[in-house]
C-alpha cells in the first residue's frame, strides 16, 4: 500500500512539473535538470505541433530514457498522439488521444489534419505524395477562384456584364471575404467551446 501510495506521489509530481513547465522556453527546457523526462515530453509535443515527425520521436525517445518506469507507459501514449499528429495520421490520432484519456479531437479538426496531410505531407510520405502536395494547393485556389468567378459573372450578368480582367478582381475580393468570414466565425466558435469548457 505505501509504494502504490509513493508511486501515485511521484506520478502526479511529475504531472505538476509538466504543468509548470509549459510556460518556459524551448532552451530553458532543453537545460532542465530536476524534471528532464517531462521538459523533454513538452519539447516533443511541441515539435509535433510545429509538424516536425523526427524531432518529435527524438525528444520522446529522450524522455522515455529519462523517465522511472512507472511514468513510461504515459509516455509512450503521448509520444503515439504526438506522432501521428506530426505525421498528419489522423485516425491513429483520433485513437491515441482516447488512450490518454482525453478527448477525441471534433470532426473538423480531423478533417483539416486529413487536408494538411495531403496539401502538405509528412518527410516520410512517398514522392508522388509530396509531388502532389503544391500541386494540389494550386488546383484547390484555382477552383476557388473560379467558383469565385462564376459566381461573379452571374451577379453582373443582369447588370450588362463585366470584363474579365474587374471580373477577377471581384472574385479574389469574394473570396477573400468569405474565407475571412469563416475564419471569424470559426474562431468565434472556437472561443466559445473552450469557455464553455
Amino acid at each position: 500500500m505505501a509504494k502504490q501510495r509513493q508511486m501515485k506521489i511521484e506520478q502526479k509530481s511529475a504531472l505538476a512539473a509538466m504543468q509548470a513547465l509549459e510556460t518556459k522556453s524551448d532552451a530553458e527546457l532543453e537545460s532542465e535538470t530536476k524534471y528532464r523526462s517531462a521538459a523533454y515530453a513538452i519539447l516533443g509535443a511541441r515539435a509535433a505541433e510545429r509538424y516536425d515527425a523526427e524531432s518529435s520521436r527524438a525528444w520522446f525517445q529522450k524522455a522515455i530514457a529519462a523517465a522511472r518506469p512507472q511514468e513510461r507507459m504515459a509516455l509512450k501514449r503521448m509520444a503515439d498522439a504526438s506522432l501521428a499528429l506530426a505525421e498528419r495520421r489522423a485516425g491513429d490520432l483520433k485513437a491515441a488521444v482516447q488512450k490518454l484519456g482525453s478527448e477525441a479531437p471534433s470532426n473538423t479538426q480531423m478533417m483539416l489534419l486529413r487536408l494538411m496531410g495531403v496539401v502538405a505531407p509528412p518527410k516520410s510520405a512517398s514522392l508522388v505524395r509530396r509531388i502532389f502536395g503544391p500541386i494540389s494547393i494550386f488546383l484547390l485556389i484555382s477552383t476557388l477562384i473560379a467558383i469565385s468567378l462564376g459566381i461573379v459573372e452571374l451577379v453582373a450578368l443582369p447588370l450588362g456584364g463585366v470584363t474579365l480582367g474587374a471580373a477577377l478582381l471581384y472574385a479574389v475580393l469574394l473570396l477573400t471575404a468569405v474565407l475571412g468570414t469563416l475564419v471569424f466565425f470559426g474562431r468565434r466558435k472556437q472561443n466559445r467551446a473552450r469557455s464553455g469548457s
